[in-house]
């Protein structure tokens, strides 16, 4: 019984004084979300207190925690996408390609346009390294530095996996797009 409850007090002064900063980050993962944001912390640290004995006492225990939960929310997010959106027609009817060309990242606004079943699947499809930061900006609209933060990679890693994030899903959903009438 005192293995479980010196579990239970280390868990308390090492891992939950961080929840601030859990909490944070989960507020920009959810687009400000707050009772979202409240989950995913809650969901995180019970993952955390779970694996409690994998963790390694002297290391970074806030970088352990955000890591499990930027994880927490990625599957979240990818089990969320296998549940079908319903989409109204007049929501998509009236928008045009074009007038994104103006946008200071219209390849992002662009995407935003065209989610639906091909667009996840297609999103699905990418290496790991691709598909989290197109999620993380142009379905949840984090900054790049965010992304940045979020990842832990540089901000210029981050523009330079969007970019070819995008490439590759314009050369998979081209057909589609064509098909659709996105493009003519």
């Amino acid at each position: 019984m005192t293995r479980d409850r010196d579990k239970r007090e280390q868990f308390e002064s090492e891992a939950l004084v961080h929840i601030d900063a859990l909490f944070g980050l989960a507020l920009r993962l959810t687009g400000g979300d707050t009772a979202r944001s409240e989950d995913l912390v809650q969901d995180s640290l019970l993952k955390a207190f779970r694996a409690w004995d994998d963790f390694r006492l002297g290391t970074n225990c806030r970088a352990w925690l955000m890591t499990i939960l930027r994880n927490t929310f990625i599957n979240e997010f990818r089990s969320a996408q296998r549940r079908p959106t319903p989409v109204e027609y007049d929501e998509v009817a009236d928008r045009s390609v074009f007038a994104e060309v103006s946008a200071v990242d219209p390849e992002g606004h662009f995407f935003d346009r065209l989610i639906d079943k091909e667009v996840i699947a297609a999103i699905d499809g990418l290496p790991d390294e691709f598909r989290v930061p197109i999620v993380l900006s142009d379905l949840e609209g984090l900054s790049y530095q965010e992304i940045a933060e979020v990842m832990e990679i540089p901000v210029g890693t981050v523009k330079s996996r969007l970019f070819r994030a995008r490439k590759r899903l314009q050369v998979k959903l081209l057909d589609y797009a064509l098909e659709m009438g996105y493009l003519s």
